[in-house]
Protein backbone atom coordinates (compact mmCIF):
# COMPACT_ATOMS: atom_id res chain seq x y z
CA UNK A 1 0.00 0.00 0.00
CA UNK A 2 1.35 3.46 -0.89
CA UNK A 3 1.52 5.53 2.29
CA UNK A 4 3.09 8.93 2.92
CA UNK A 5 4.43 10.43 6.12
CA UNK A 6 1.76 12.53 7.80
CA UNK A 7 2.79 15.43 10.07
CA UNK A 8 0.91 15.41 13.38
CA UNK A 9 -0.78 18.72 12.63
CA UNK A 10 -2.02 17.44 9.25
CA UNK A 11 -3.43 14.12 10.52
CA UNK A 12 -7.15 13.89 9.79
CA UNK A 13 -9.43 11.08 10.89
CA UNK A 14 -13.09 10.53 11.73
CA UNK A 15 -12.21 9.18 15.16
CA UNK A 16 -15.65 7.92 16.22
CA UNK A 17 -16.04 6.00 12.97
CA UNK A 18 -12.45 4.73 13.06
CA UNK A 19 -12.80 3.31 16.57
CA UNK A 20 -16.49 2.43 16.51
CA UNK A 21 -16.95 0.66 13.20
CA UNK A 22 -13.70 0.56 11.20
CA UNK A 23 -11.40 -0.74 13.99
CA UNK A 24 -7.63 -0.99 14.26
CA UNK A 25 -5.06 -3.72 14.75
CA UNK A 26 -3.04 -3.05 17.90
CA UNK A 27 0.38 -4.67 17.63
CA UNK A 28 3.12 -4.78 20.23
CA UNK A 29 6.47 -6.55 20.36
CA UNK A 30 9.67 -6.59 18.34
CA UNK A 31 9.67 -6.83 14.56
CA UNK A 32 13.38 -7.80 14.36
CA UNK A 33 12.98 -10.89 16.55
CA UNK A 34 9.54 -11.78 15.17
CA UNK A 35 8.14 -11.77 18.70
CA UNK A 36 4.98 -9.68 18.57
CA UNK A 37 1.24 -10.11 18.68
CA UNK A 38 -1.68 -8.28 17.18
CA UNK A 39 -5.32 -7.93 18.15
CA UNK A 40 -8.30 -5.98 16.89
CA UNK A 41 -9.30 -2.98 18.99
CA UNK A 42 -12.42 -0.84 18.82
CA UNK A 43 -12.05 1.19 22.03
CA UNK A 44 -9.57 4.03 22.31
CA UNK A 45 -8.90 7.65 21.55
CA UNK A 46 -6.51 10.21 20.07
CA UNK A 47 -5.61 13.61 21.42
CA UNK A 48 -2.99 15.74 23.12
CA UNK A 49 -1.72 15.07 26.65
CA UNK A 50 1.29 16.61 28.35
CA UNK A 51 1.86 18.65 25.15
CA UNK A 52 2.30 15.42 23.14
CA UNK A 53 0.07 13.78 20.53
CA UNK A 54 -1.21 10.48 21.90
CA UNK A 55 -3.21 7.37 21.17
CA UNK A 56 -4.96 5.72 24.10
CA UNK A 57 -5.76 2.01 23.95
CA UNK A 58 -7.13 -0.49 26.44
CA UNK A 59 -6.17 -4.16 26.78
CA UNK A 60 -7.64 -6.77 29.10
CA UNK A 61 -5.05 -8.78 31.08
CA UNK A 62 -6.59 -11.97 29.69
CA UNK A 63 -5.56 -11.05 26.12
CA UNK A 64 -2.39 -12.58 24.68
CA UNK A 65 -1.32 -9.12 23.45
CA UNK A 66 -1.29 -7.92 27.06
CA UNK A 67 1.99 -9.70 27.82
CA UNK A 68 3.58 -8.07 24.76
CA UNK A 69 2.42 -4.54 25.50
CA UNK A 70 3.53 -4.97 29.11
CA UNK A 71 7.01 -6.17 28.08
CA UNK A 72 7.67 -3.77 25.20
CA UNK A 73 7.75 0.01 25.18
CA UNK A 74 5.82 0.52 21.95
CA UNK A 75 2.77 -0.37 19.92
CA UNK A 76 1.26 0.38 16.55
CA UNK A 77 -2.29 1.03 15.49
CA UNK A 78 -3.02 0.07 11.90
CA UNK A 79 -6.16 0.79 9.92
CA UNK A 80 -7.22 -1.07 6.79
CA UNK A 81 -9.64 -0.57 3.95
CA UNK A 82 -12.93 -2.49 3.87
CA UNK A 83 -11.26 -5.29 1.89
CA UNK A 84 -9.50 -6.40 5.10
CA UNK A 85 -12.66 -6.59 7.24
CA UNK A 86 -12.34 -10.39 7.60
CA UNK A 87 -8.72 -9.97 8.76
CA UNK A 88 -9.88 -7.58 11.49
CA UNK A 89 -12.67 -9.95 12.54
CA UNK A 90 -10.29 -12.91 12.63
CA UNK A 91 -7.67 -11.04 14.68
CA UNK A 92 -10.37 -10.02 17.15
CA UNK A 93 -11.81 -13.51 17.57
CA UNK A 94 -8.66 -15.66 17.65
CA UNK A 95 -5.88 -15.67 20.21
CA UNK A 96 -2.21 -15.53 19.30
CA UNK A 97 -1.72 -18.19 21.97
CA UNK A 98 -3.43 -20.73 19.74
CA UNK A 99 -3.22 -19.32 16.21
CA UNK A 100 -0.61 -17.73 13.98
CA UNK A 101 -2.80 -14.77 12.99
CA UNK A 102 -0.24 -13.42 10.55
CA UNK A 103 -0.01 -16.69 8.65
CA UNK A 104 -3.76 -17.31 8.76
CA UNK A 105 -4.70 -13.85 7.47
CA UNK A 106 -1.81 -13.40 5.05
CA UNK A 107 -0.98 -9.88 6.25
CA UNK A 108 2.66 -8.79 5.95
CA UNK A 109 4.52 -7.37 8.98
CA UNK A 110 6.88 -4.49 8.16
CA UNK A 111 9.34 -2.55 10.31
CA UNK A 112 8.18 0.71 11.78
CA UNK A 113 10.06 3.96 11.22
CA UNK A 114 10.70 4.93 14.88
CA UNK A 115 9.73 2.01 17.14
CA UNK A 116 10.28 -1.76 17.43
CA UNK A 117 6.65 -2.87 17.06
CA UNK A 118 5.70 -3.60 13.44
CA UNK A 119 3.06 -2.24 11.12
CA UNK A 120 1.52 -4.08 8.17
CA UNK A 121 2.12 -3.58 4.47
CA UNK A 122 -1.61 -3.85 3.69
CA UNK A 123 -2.53 -1.07 6.14
CA UNK A 124 -3.76 2.25 4.84
CA UNK A 125 -2.73 3.93 8.12
CA UNK A 126 0.09 3.15 10.57
CA UNK A 127 0.37 5.06 13.85
CA UNK A 128 3.57 4.35 15.80
CA UNK A 129 3.39 4.92 19.56
CA UNK A 130 5.82 4.79 22.48
CA UNK A 131 4.15 4.06 25.81
CA UNK A 132 4.16 6.99 28.21
CA UNK A 133 1.56 6.10 30.85
CA UNK A 134 -0.63 3.24 32.03
CA UNK A 135 -3.28 2.67 34.65
CA UNK A 136 -6.04 0.17 35.36
CA UNK A 137 -9.76 0.76 35.25
CA UNK A 138 -11.15 0.74 38.78
CA UNK A 139 -14.83 -0.16 39.06
CA UNK A 140 -15.27 2.13 42.07
CA UNK A 141 -14.59 5.03 39.69
CA UNK A 142 -17.30 4.14 37.17
CA UNK A 143 -19.78 7.01 37.35
CA UNK A 144 -22.14 5.42 34.82
CA UNK A 145 -23.59 2.18 36.22
CA UNK A 146 -23.92 0.68 32.74
CA UNK A 147 -20.12 0.50 32.34
CA UNK A 148 -19.87 -2.43 34.78
CA UNK A 149 -21.91 -4.55 32.36
CA UNK A 150 -18.87 -4.64 30.08
CA UNK A 151 -17.01 -6.62 32.75
CA UNK A 152 -19.02 -9.69 33.79
CA UNK A 153 -15.71 -11.50 34.43
CA UNK A 154 -14.27 -8.53 36.39
CA UNK A 155 -11.38 -8.46 33.86
CA UNK A 156 -10.89 -4.72 33.80
CA UNK A 157 -8.80 -3.20 31.04
CA UNK A 158 -5.39 -1.67 31.47
CA UNK A 159 -5.21 1.77 29.83
CA UNK A 160 -2.11 2.74 27.83
CA UNK A 161 -1.28 6.20 26.59
CA UNK A 162 1.25 6.11 23.77
CA UNK A 163 3.00 9.17 22.46
CA UNK A 164 2.53 9.20 18.70
CA UNK A 165 6.03 9.05 17.23
CA UNK A 166 5.17 8.67 13.55
CA UNK A 167 2.12 8.51 11.29
CA UNK A 168 2.04 7.21 7.74
CA UNK A 169 -1.03 6.75 5.66
CA UNK A 170 -2.83 7.12 2.38
CA UNK A 171 -3.79 10.64 1.39
CA UNK A 172 -7.29 10.50 2.87
CA UNK A 173 -5.65 10.84 6.33
CA UNK A 174 -3.65 13.89 5.24
CA UNK A 175 -5.54 17.04 6.18
CA UNK A 176 -8.76 15.94 4.55
CA UNK A 177 -7.22 15.45 1.10
CA UNK A 178 -8.98 12.88 -1.02
CA UNK A 179 -7.10 9.74 -2.04
CA UNK A 180 -6.60 9.33 -5.78
CA UNK A 181 -7.98 5.95 -6.74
Amino acid sequence: MKRVEIPFDKFSLQALKAWGSDWFLLTSGDFKTGKFNTMTVAWGSFGVMWQKPFAMVVVRPSRHTYRFIEKHDSFTLTAFDEGQRETLKFCGMKSGRDTDKIKETGITPIPSVKIDSPGFEEAELIIECRKMYFDDFRPKNFLDDSIAGNYPEKDYHRIYFGEIMSISGVKKYLGGEKENS
